[in-house]
């Protein structure tokens, strides 16, 4: 196929890889708006509690009260309101039946891979800088996994990124099996790194 023709050639998702990114869309989403509100609140009265505060470990308020919370001089989650937004619209224009060209696709995963990596940075910041955690942030963090993995599986499979040909054909058969060990990982790191607390 000449470069021309790849470049114009678009493709659409499966049903179920449309409701992945919805769902883990709207998981975001949902994540971003709570931990949005709570933020505002905290900013408003400084004594306020969020309600996933429940020990020293799991405390979202430790979270939104650091530094790491507003990164680009806003609180995080403003970013994830847009960013998860955008997905759910993704997902919800392939269930219509929405074929995307190349660049799209190579653009969605950009961006899937900048928040990735932001909230693997961010993964680290609160098990070692914050010395806490926040439930909603840990269901974006898995929301953003999984829907990173997926979109690159299925870029790769559509041969839009360049990849070996035994690549393609793992993620066709066991695209779950690498989000499932990435969220492993993070969940033995979050699993050692408070071992004591967890046991005691």
């Amino acid at each position: 196929m000449d470069a021309p023709a790849e470049r114009a050639r678009a493709a659409g998702g499966s049903t179920a890889f449309a409701l992945l990114l919805l769902i883990t869309g709207a998981a975001g989403l949902l994540a971003s708006w709570v931990i949005t509100v709570d933020k505002f609140k905290l900013l408003e009265d400084p004594a306020f509690t969020p309600g996933c505060s429940l020990n020293p470990v799991v405390s979202c308020g430790s979270v939104m009260k650091s530094e790491q919370a507003s990164v680009f001089g806003f609180p995080n989650p403003m970013l994830g309101l847009v960013a998860y937004g955008m997905v759910i619209c993704v997902g919800m224009s392939l269930l219509a039946g929405a074929r995307f060209p190349r660049w799209y696709w190579l653009l969605l995963d950009a961006g899937c891979l900048f928040g990735v990596g932001f909230v693997s940075w961010l993964q680290f910041e609160s098990l070692y800088r914050i010395n806490a955690l926040c439930l909603w942030c840990c269901l974006a963090w898995v929301a953003t996994i999984f829907m990173f993995w997926y979109v690159t599986s299925f870029a790769v499979r559509q041969e839009f990124l360049p990849a070996p040909a035994w690549s393609r054909a793992f993620f066709t058969e066991f695209t779950w099996v690498v989000p499932t060990l990435h969220i492993g990982i993070v969940g033995m790191l979050v699993l050692t790194r408070w071992w004591d607390f967890w046991t005691s």
